[in-house]
């Protein structure tokens, strides 16, 4: 990497590196580091978030749980003030509720719901510390899948092949730019996203290899309804569907190349199986509807003669298919990811430089540009002897519906009975859908712990909340999954108050339940560091790499790993030669009709690609509630990390989220840029500011995921005084397959909130008795 003055003061995260600034023993700054060309603004929120009045300072426990002992809350959760303890009682009672459900209910009881981007560090990693003490004293019930990309992770395995090596092995925007003419992005390819990397981050390289794109005459076609989802030196065109009716644009797009000839019938004979029936459902053989580019102007809103125009362009020249993850997160997510293979076959194009298919391009700042030779150490989470698991976006089922049955992936499966929920390093407050349900879903536990350095909602939500050392202020390593930097990660800080680290926790609690040796096999946190480095040294030596001992390593500055692959091309092994190179699917093809997920019999993802309108257009929603709710990635944090920090902060409206909305909606509803709005379903009521542009499509607004949750204890209906768009999102998934969240389908009115705003109280610490 290039030269660093200083290489022993910086911090690594999963939005990149940062150069910190100390004051008096206090973390005051963090700027951008010189290492990095395209560095995130995101770093600007460290140090107001860790000194922030939210922090976590010292264990606490709801005034209910710890009077009355362990119970379904009845709505106190959330509510009640807690009482501040001493480590020894938090831990003292901690263990011996743990004791008590294992002993009552056994470790079937217990949800380990720790999800997200916890930490950067391989050993401070909140979900592996919580796990591995777990396994320690007999398991947990686990999560499966993500909320980013849950479809794509079981539906593409029946289709395709693993859709982690998709990331892993996409096509290089480096590629594209040589060889590549056409780029067409199905949900754009959002800069925003692109800022994090899940594990770590070196430097940013996104931004850079798409003007390379550009800058050698590849053009960029951006379907999204908003035209921020292209960078703007891509001088990308603007095709804005309505959300929700990709698949029906992409099967016009697919009938106008079968109409007119222009598929490639020898590639889809000798590299997929099922071309026959997609093609007979797309001509109408099967429900008497053709899949016209008229037809789909009809559902989509984008002209007849602008979807065949761009079939036309599209097998005329070299080009690139685009799917953004967010496409997924839908109802029947299953279908944008199904069709896009399906397109991209029909080109012909697949395995070939610069052409074929690419789902999850903007997902984070890696995919695309960069991969990992190695594998670093990490810490062992150990066997769990718990089979049991649940889709990760059933949290409130299981909590509301125990024994309920469910389909998952050709499997009829139950909820399991919990008893007692542990969070780590997670805020389902931010990422699930439907709070107003969740809220009441998690009064239902008879126990629910928190980790965090916070007073997030989840912690809110609490009966024992345990303060945790931040990343600046614990040792570590830091690298991505996909990143191919080595960065040390040195305390910078002491942890404020009586925050520990979560190996110390662990260890104390594994202690009072005879587990300590099983959990810390007599090793301290600086023993367990450089055991790890030690095993991604040796690793290294394998791939021909020397690097320094972990001494010499953590007074150094980052170390960037060679590319294993710097001019991948998606699936071109499997063009070369399918029959020495199979797919890793029954055919060993693409699977176009899959016989696999028809013999399920679901009718919400058939054996093929099908059209199916949002649920709220299908049953009438949409008339009462007219505007599509959009949310996603924000660009001012990841997620809800740290939106109590100063860039975040500095975003807010009246210190709201914004809410985008175009002029013609802004007017018809009486709402100028910079107002107080609320928005509104049968689901709930959110508060936001609003911002009033062109740069959307008319008929939606956009409201950034992460705002803190915080619920109007004194409104009839909880009302969210902050932003947070899922108090509107439904929790229904994307179909029985995989039971993926389904965040883009809800559909909202909006009003001008007249007369004095309430105080957003999110960022504040909550009652204590």
């Amino acid at each position: 990497m290039s030269p660093d003055p200083d290489p022993a003061l910086r911090t690594g995260n999963h939005w990149g590196l940062g150069r910190p600034v100390l004051r008096d023993g206090r973390l005051v700054e963090v700027r951008p580091h010189p290492a990095d060309p395209w560095p995130s603004a995101l770093n600007g929120n460290i140090a107001g978030s860790l000194g922030g009045r939210a922090r976590i300072l010292r264990p606490a426990i709801r005034v209910g749980w710890l009077e009355n002992g362990p119970g379904p809350a009845d709505g106190a959760r959330g509510r009640e003030p807690f009482v501040e303890v001493d480590w020894d009682t938090a831990l003292d009672r901690l263990a011996e509720e743990l004791g008590r459900v294992r002993a009552a209910h056994g470790n079937g009881a217990i949800y380990a719901g720790s999800y997200g981007w916890g930490s950067a560090g391989r050993f401070h990693h909140p979900q592996t510390q919580l796990k591995r003490f777990l396994n320690a004293v007999g398991g947990f019930v686990r999560s499966e899948g993500n909320y980013s990309y849950n479809a794509a992770l079981v539906l593409l395995p029946h289709v395709v092949g693993n859709y982690r090596d998709h990331v892993k092995q996409a096509t290089r925007l480096s590629n594209i730019a040589r060889h590549g003419e056409l780029v067409v992005m199905f949900g754009g390819f959002p800069l925003r996203n692109t800022q994090v990397s899940d594990g770590g981050l070196g430097r940013h390289r996104i931004q850079g290899a798409l003007r390379d794109c550009a800058a050698n005459g590849v053009r960029f076609v951006n379907v999204s309804p908003l035209k921020g989802d292209a960078d703007p030196v891509l001088n990308a065109e603007w095709i804005a569907p309505r959300p929700g009716t990709d698949v029906a644009l992409m099967m016009g797009l697919a009938q106008t190349l079968i109409a007119e000839g222009l598929h490639d019938r020898a590639f889809l004979d000798r590299y997929t199986v099922g071309f026959d029936r997609v093609a007979a459902y797309l001509a109408g053989q099967v429900d008497g509807v053709a899949k016209t580019a008229d037809w789909a102007e009809s559902q989509c809103g984008v002209p007849a003669d602008r979807i065949r125009d761009l079939a036309r362009e599209m097998a005329g020249k070299r080009t690139m298919i685009s799917c953004a993850a967010a496409l997924q997160r839908a109802d029947w997510g299953e279908q944008p990811l199904w069709m896009t293979v399906a397109l991209a076959a029909l080109l012909g194009q697949i395995g070939l430089p610069g052409g074929g298919y690419t789902i999850g391009y903007g997902v984070n700042a890696s995919v695309g540009v960069m991969d990992r030779i190695l594998r670093p150490g990490a810490l062992p989470q150990g066997e769990n002897p718990i089979a049991d698991y649940i889709p990760v976006a059933m949290v409130s089922d299981m909590l509301l519906t125990p024994g309920g049955a469910y389909d998952y992936n050709g499997e009829r499966r139950r909820l399991p009975d919990i008893r007692m929920v542990w969070w780590a390093g997670g805020n389902p407050f931010h990422h699930h859908q439907n709070l107003n349900r969740l809220r009441a879903a998690f009064q239902r536990p008879e126990t629910v712990v928190v980790n965090d350095f916070n007073w997030t909602a989840t912690a809110r939500h609490a009966d024992i909340v345990l303060p945790v050392a931040a990343p600046e202020e614990r040792r570590d390593f830091v690298c991505g999954k996909q990143d191919n930097a080595l960065i040390p990660s040195p305390a910078l800080v002491a942890p404020p108050g009586q925050a520990r680290t979560e190996y110390e926790i662990f260890s104390d609690l594994a202690d009072r339940l005879g587990a300590r040796d099983a959990f810390t096999e007599g090793r301290g946190e600086e023993d367990w560091l450089r055991d790890m480095w030690a095993r991604t040294v040796q690793t290294a030596a394998g791939h021909g790499i020397a690097l320094p001992d972990w001494g010499r390593f953590m007074a150094s500055g980052p170390i960037e790993l060679p590319d294993p692959a710097p001019d991948r091309v998606f699936l071109s092994e499997f063009r070369a030669d399918p029959d020495a190179n199979p797919l890793p699917t029954p055919s060993g093809k693409i699977e176009l009709y899959s016989e696999v997920i028809a013999g399920f019999g679901y009718d919400d993802c058939p054996g093929h690609p099908v059209w199916m309108p949002p649920r709220g257009v299908a049953d009438g929603t949409a008339r009462r509630f007219p505007l599509a709710l959009l949310s996603g990635q924000p660009e001012a944090r990841l997620h809800s990390q740290m939106d109590n920090g100063g860039y975040s902060l500095s975003q807010k409206i009246a210190g709201r989220e914004p809410v985008l909305i175009h002029p013609a909606d802004a007017a018809a509803h009486g709402i100028a840029d910079g107002d107080v709005v609320e928005l509104f379903n049968d689901r709930g009521r959110c508060l936001a500011g609003a911002r009033v542009t062109d740069a959307i499509a008319p008929g939606v607004v956009f409201l950034r995921t992460g705002a803190w949750y915080d619920p109007d204890p004194d409104d009839p209906q909880a009302r969210d005084r902050h932003g947070n768009p899922n108090v509107l999102t439904h929790d229904l998934r994307t179909s029985r397959l995989s039971q993926g969240p389904a965040a883009q389908s809800a559909f909202v009115e909006i009003r001008r909130h007249d007369g004095p705003a309430p105080a957003v109280m999110a960022h504040e610490p909550p009652a204590f008795a």
